[in-house]
């Protein structure tokens, strides 16, 4: 066993997929008087530096076939990568069969994720599923005793720098590296698994992977003894992990948490109607349509303007100067919208620490995905919430009809609900939110939490009474006695909406009408935990 000890790099096999920086170090290698062995397009481009090196079929006695899916699974190439070189039986076994050792692997695979990134066909994709090049990298890196392994090119300068100044690559650069290409492997395979399990269907599957590229490690997470990190897993879905940074001090774990369900909401929204979205510690405190993104930021804003503060500001439109100038006027925490004109940026640029996030686009509400919950000793996972109220089937369950303009409303109440921890009451009048009761124990709690704040909310905007007069409001589940609906119609919503389910729904029907309001069920139900 050669740990602790420098291996001398003597001979590398080069075969890569991503050429970026290749061709300089391989020079960098060949200048060392390192034996460089490669493959197909490596091997050219490596021959056009001037640098010798040998082809794969010139080491191994064979030729590459069936179009290239055979040329490295060969005993010369794994028996090089394999063996324990102070092993005397593995020395014989090397001299009787010629086998050369393989010091440094450098190895990229075929974009497998980039290929189903593009909708390639099927046959595309299984085409560019690599099998040589991971064989490779699992070999080198299980002999990371006396083999280095290489897998990113950001990795290249500081081995080369190692052999240059030593001869060799010191073992906790090897084994670091061999972690390093474990976890790509890793990461390579779930995404082939993966991606199968969503051609075929098999939710059932007995075994699931889920893996990440570091993007970042934060400051720390939710708290400060917290460590924290941001992997992103290639889905190509607009929101945090795929936006663009403006301007602003790095995102935090909150932060980056935040946005994500604000642009997750403001998502749900058709684009060609303004909306704005303001959220605190995940939950929306404030969400409105407007005839414009500025009126609809200060309609949002209206509904809880003391949770505002330090808030995320989500826009479904290009961000424009006027709302810029109104926004800023409060300290916020982050801004995520698809798009924002030079002028509006110009006028965040005067608030240093603002980020400002462009997506380039909206999420797809309705697009598939997986949410992944860790507990003690395993995993939850379960499909995305794709479906809303606009995908339900509204059934007027009492006498009073909703109007026109509470129907709207309703609609919206119960959009902005399935965003809302559980239990939720979303208040809604004239296209905006006027009151919100988020994580209450009970829904009677969360109607009366809502009302409070509405009273509140009405207070500071110059209002008497409560901002609930005249509302609508929507539940994310079904109420299970009337109790939690008739404090909802106390603050003063004449209509309700709410999936509906529960042994009492007769009962809350009949509340319902007793009260002289409209109620309507959709048979959705929209927890949040």
């Amino acid at each position: 066993m050669s740990d602790g000890k420098l291996v001398p790099v003597k001979r590398a096999l080069l075969s890569v997929f991503d050429k970026t920086g290749m061709a300089e170090f391989a020079r960098g290698l060949a200048d060392l008087g390192i034996e460089l062995v490669s493959t197909g397009g490596t091997h050219k481009l490596i021959a056009g530096t001037g640098a010798p090196v040998r082809d794969i079929s010139d080491l191994t006695g064979f030729p590459e076939m069936m179009d290239g899916r055979v040329k490295t699974l060969h005993p010369k190439v794994h028996g090089g990568l394999l063996s324990v070189r102070d092993n005397p039986t593995h020395a014989a076994a090397m001299a009787e069969h010629e086998i050369g050792a393989i010091d440094l692997v450098v190895v990229n695979l075929y974009p497998f994720e980039a290929t189903i990134a593009r909708g390639a066909s099927y046959e595309e994709t299984i085409e560019n599923i690599d099998i040589g090049g991971p064989a490779m990298i699992r070999s080198a890196a299980k002999n990371h005793a006396y083999v280095t392994v290489v897998v990113d090119p950001a990795d290249y300068g500081s081995v080369l720098s190692s052999i240059r100044e030593t001869g060799g690559v010191p073992f906790a650069t090897r084994q670091k590296l061999a972690a390093k290409a474990y976890a790509r492997t890793a990461n390579y395979d779930a995404t082939i698994s993966n991606w199968f399990a969503g051609e075929i269907g098999f939710a059932d599957m007995p075994y699931r992977s889920f893996s990440g590229q570091l993007k970042e490690v934060m400051r720390y997470g939710e708290n400060p003894h917290q460590w924290a990190a941001f992997y992103t897993t290639g889905e190509r879905r607009p929101g945090v992990a795929t936006a663009r940074q403006v301007q602003g001090k790095a995102l935090s774990y909150n932060n980056l948490n935040d946005t994500d369900a604000a642009f997750e909401l403001i998502s749900e929204f058709d684009p060609s109607v303004p909306a704005c979205a303001i959220i605190k510690h995940a939950n929306p405190c404030g969400v409105a349509l407007g005839a414009s993104p500025t009126e609809a930021y200060r309609l949002a804003f209206r509904t809880d303007p003391v949770s505002a503060f330090g808030g995320i500001v989500a826009f479904n439109q290009v961000l424009d100067r006027a709302t810029a100038e109104e926004v800023v006027k409060i300290f916020t925490e982050v801004i995520v919208a698809p798009d924002a004109t030079e002028e509006a940026i110009a006028v965040i640029s005067a608030k240093k620490n603002l980020r400002l996030l462009l997506t380039g686009a909206l999420a797809d509400g309705k697009a598939d995905g997986l949410v992944v919950k860790s507990l003690a000793g395993g995993l939850l996972v379960q499909t995305r919430d794709n479906r809303n109220v606009d995908d339900a089937e509204f059934r007027v369950v009492t006498k009073k009809q909703p109007t026109e303009t509470e129907i709207r409303d309703l609609r919206l109440a119960m959009k902005v609900a399935k965003h809302v921890k559980s239990n939720a009451i979303i208040y809604v009048k004239d296209g905006a939110t006027v009151g919100i009761g988020a994580g209450q124990m009970s829904r009677v709690d969360s109607s009366r939490v809502a009302h409070g704040k509405s009273i509140d909310a009405a207070e500071a905007a110059g209002i008497a009474g409560a901002l609930t007069a005249g509302s609508v409001v929507a539940s994310d589940a079904f109420f299970p006695f009337p109790d939690g609906m008739l404090a909802a119609v106390e603050a003063g919503a004449t209509a309700v909406i709410q999936p509906g389910g529960s042994m009492n729904d007769q009962a809350v029907i009949d509340a319902a009408d007793q009260a002289g309001v409209a109620m309507v069920m959709t048979g959705m139900r929209h927890f949040r935990h």
